[in-house]
C-alpha cells in the first residue's frame, strides 16, 4: 500500500467518522475533505476543482431552479388541493402515494414533500384521521418516484456522472424508468398493505401557530358548484365526514333561517361558521365554498401575491362600535375580510354587521401594499401575515412547459441533460415564472457544495488504487460466488452506508469500488452502478437516512423505531427483488 493509498484512506475514514456522527454539516465535512486532498497533494487543484464543474453538480443546481418555478406558481398546491377532497383514507393513501411519486420523478423530491406535507396535515385532521399514518407513505412515495428517472434525485445523476469519469458511459433521462416503475409499483403495494398494520395512530396534532389562536367565526358562500348546493348541513356527520366546525347561522337574502342545520341549501346562502381557522380553510377547499368577495375591484392584478394577516382592533380606533359596513372597511384599506376573532365569542349576525369592539382580530386578504396601510393605522396593529398559496395558472403552466421541454430535448438525445436544464432555467426566468432573487435562493446550495466537494474523493480514491485495493478484497470474499452475488453485497453495502450517512456521500464511495470490482470480474459496471443509484435513493430504515424522512420525523411525531419497524422490511424487499430484477434490464 502507497503512501498516497494510506492518506487517502485516512481521509476517507475521517469522512465517514463526521458523516455518522453528524459533529459537523455534511457540506462542510465535504469541503474538510476537500482541503486535506489538496493540503496533502494526493488531488491537484484543477482535479479539487472539478466538482464545481461537473454536469452533476450543474445539473442538480439547475433542477432546483426548475422545480421551484413549478412549486412558486402552486402547481403543485393545485394537485394537493384536488386530493384533499378524497374522503376514504385508503384510497387518499393511495392517490397521494401515486401523485407525489410521478411528481417526484421529475420534481426535486425535498420541494414535492414541501409542498405536500402542510396540505397533507391539515386535509386528514380536518376529517379527524391521524397525520401519522399518512406521512412516512408520503416520504418514501417520494423516494419511489426518485428512482424511475435520471433527473428523480442528486443521487443518479451523481451516479451518472461518475460513470461517464470512469469511462462506463452515463444514462439516459429514463432509463431507470422500466425498472423503477417496477420497485414503485411494489413499494405503494407494501405501503397499502402495511401503513394500516406498522405504522401507529397519534392522534391530530394541534392547529399550525400561524393562524389565529382560538375560534373564528367565518362567512362563506354557497356558490353553483358547491358540493353543498342541494343538500343539508346535517347530512355531513351522517356521511362521516363531520367538518370539525360549527354552523351558526344560514343567511338567504340577508334573512337567517330558522334549523340552519336542516335547511336544503341553495347558491347565494351564505354560511356563519366558528372553528378553528384551519378547519374552516379545509371545510371551505373540500365543499368548495367561497369567501365573500365583496367587490371585484378588490382582486387587484392577478399576479400580485395576496397574503393572509391579523389585524387586531387597538383602544382608540374609530372602528369600535362600528360595523364593517358602516365604515365600509374593504373599500377603505384595499382589503377583504375573511373572519372575525373574539375573545368571548356571541355573534349571529352577518361579518358586516357586526359591531366591532377592542381586541377583536380580523382576518384579512390583501397585497403587501394593502397591510402596510393597515399597519400605518394607529387604530389598528398587525399582528402577523404570510402569503396565501395559490395556483397562478399563467406561470404554472409556462413552469410545467419548461421542464417538459427539458425532459423531451434530454431524452430525444438533442441537448445534453446539462444544457437542456440551463436552458430551461433561462427560460422560467425570461418567462417570469420566477425572478431571478428566487432562482438563486431556491438552489440548496449545501448540496452543491457537498457534490462538488465529495467528486474530488471519489477521483482521489480512484487514481490512488483505493478502489482497487477494496475491490481487490472485496473479490476474494464473494468473487468466487459470482457475479449476482457481488451485486448483491454492492448494494447491502449501499443501503447500510446510506442509512447512516449521505446518501450521496455513500454513492461517492461505493461507485469507485463497484466499477473497480466490475472490471476485476470481467464484467460490465452497469448493473453494479444502477444497484448503487437504487440503493442510496431509496432508505426507509432511519428518519435520518434522506431528506424526505426527516422533514416528516418530527411533523408526524414518530419514534426513531417507527421508521425501522415499516422501513427494514421495504429496505430487504428492494434489496431482493434488485437481485433479481437489475441484471434482467442491465446483463453483466
Amino acid at each position: 500500500m502507497g503512501i498516497e493509498l494510506a492518506l487517502t484512506l485516512v481521509v476517507l475514514a475521517g469522512a465517514i467518522y463526521l458523516f455518522v456522527t453528524e459533529k459537523l454539516p455534511v457540506d462542510v465535512v465535504a469541503l474538510l475533505v476537500l482541503c486535506c486532498l489538496l493540503m496533502l497533494r494526493i488531488v491537484s487543484v484543477p482535479d479539487a476543482l472539478s466538482g464545481f464543474s461537473s454536469p452533476a453538480t450543474v445539473t442538480v443546481a439547475a433542477m432546483f431552479v426548475l422545480s421551484a418555478a413549478i412549486e412558486r406558481s402552486g402547481a403543485l398546491l393545485g394537485i394537493a388541493e384536488l386530493l384533499a377532497r378524497v374522503k376514504w383514507r385508503w384510497l387518499f393513501a393511495l392517490l397521494m402515494m401515486l401523485l407525489v411519486a410521478t411528481i417526484s420523478a421529475f420534481v426535486n423530491n425535498t420541494a414535492a414533500v414541501a409542498v405536500f406535507l402542510p396540505l397533507v396535515i391539515r386535509a386528514t385532521s380536518a376529517r379527524g384521521w391521524g397525520p401519522s399514518r399518512f406521512l412516512i407513505p408520503l416520504s418514501y412515495a417520494a423516494q419511489f418516484g426518485g428512482v424511475c428517472t435520471l433527473v428523480g434525485t442528486s443521487t443518479n445523476l451523481l451516479v451518472d456522472s461518475l460513470a461517464r469519469q470512469s469511462g462506463w458511459g452515463g444514462f439516459t433521462i429514463f432509463e431507470f424508468a422500466p425498472l423503477g416503475l417496477i420497485f414503485a409499483s411494489v413499494g405503494v403495494l407494501y405501503m397499502m398493505i402495511a401503513r394500516p398494520l406498522l405504522l401507529p395512530d397519534l392522534g391530530v396534532p394541534g392547529q399550525a401557530t400561524h393562524d389565529p389562536v382560538g375560534r373564528c367565526v367565518a362567512e362563506l358562500l354557497v356558490t353553483p358548484e358547491s358540493r353543498l348546493a342541494g343538500r343539508r348541513w346535517s347530512q355531513l356527520s351522517v356521511e362521516g365526514t363531520d367538518p370539525r366546525a360549527v354552523l351558526l347561522e344560514v343567511f338567504r337574502t340577508g334573512e337567517a333561517l330558522p334549523g340552519p342545520a336542516n335547511v336544503s341549501l341553495e347558491p347565494g346562502d351564505r354560511l356563519l361558521l366558528a372553528g378553528n381557522w384551519a378547519d374552516i380553510e379545509a371545510l371551505r377547499q373540500r365543499q368548495r365554498l367561497r369567501y365573500d368577495p365583496v367587490s371585484s375591484d378588490l382582486d387587484g392584478h392577478p399576479s400580485t401575491e395576496r397574503l393572509r394577516a391579523q389585524v387586531m382592533v387597538t383602544p382608540g380606533s374609530f372602528l369600535v362600535d362600528k360595523t364593517l359596513r358602516d365604515v365600509r372597511f374593504g373599500h377603505l384599506y384595499r382589503c377583504r375580510v375573511h373572519g372575525l376573532h373574539r375573545r368571548h365569542p356571541a355573534m349571529r349576525a352577518p361579518l358586516d354587521r357586526i359591531p366591532l369592539a377592542v381586541g377583536d382580530v380580523l382576518v384579512v386578504d390583501a397585497t403587501a401594499d394593502a397591510i402596510d396601510t393597515l399597519g400605518r393605522d394607529r387604530g389598528l396593529m398587525v399582528l402577523g401575515a404570510h402569503p396565501q398559496p395559490r395556483v397562478d395558472w399563467p406561470r404554472a403552466i409556462g413552469a410545467i412547459g419548461v421542464l417538459v421541454a427539458v425532459m423531451i430535448a434530454a431524452s430525444l438525445g438533442l441537448l445534453p441533460i446539462v444544457g437542456a436544464a440551463l436552458i430551461g432555467c433561462a427560460a422560467v426566468v425570461a418567462l417570469r415564472c420566477i425572478t431571478p432573487a428566487e432562482a438563486y435562493a431556491a438552489i440548496d446550495w449545501r448540496v452543491v457544495v457537498l457534490l462538488a466537494g465529495l467528486l474530488p474523493l471519489g477521483l482521489a480514491i480512484d487514481n490512488t488504487g483505493g478502489a482497487d485495493w477494496v475491490a481487490a478484497r472485496t473479490i476474494e470474499w464473494v468473487g468466487p460466488y459470482g457475479p449476482l452475488f457481488t451485486l448483491a453485497a454492492v448494494y447491502g453495502l449501499t443501503a447500510i452506508l446510506t442509512e447512516i450517512m449521505s446518501n450521496n456521500a455513500a454513492a461517492v464511495l461505493v461507485v469507485p469500488i463497484a466499477i473497480a470490482a466490475a472490471e476485476g470480474l470481467g464484467i460490465d459496471a452497469r448493473p453494479l452502478l444502477v444497484a448503487v443509484a437504487f440503493a442510496a435513493s431509496t432508505s426507509f430504515a432511519t428518519p435520518v437516512g434522506y431528506q424526505t424522512n426527516t422533514m416528516v420525523y418530527s411533523a408526524g411525531g414518530y419514534r426513531f423505531t417507527d421508521f425501522a419497524k415499516i422501513g427494514v422490511p421495504l429496505n430487504l424487499l428492494f434489496w431482493g427483488m434488485a437481485v433479481v430484477l437489475i441484471p434482467r434490464f442491465f446483463p453483466f
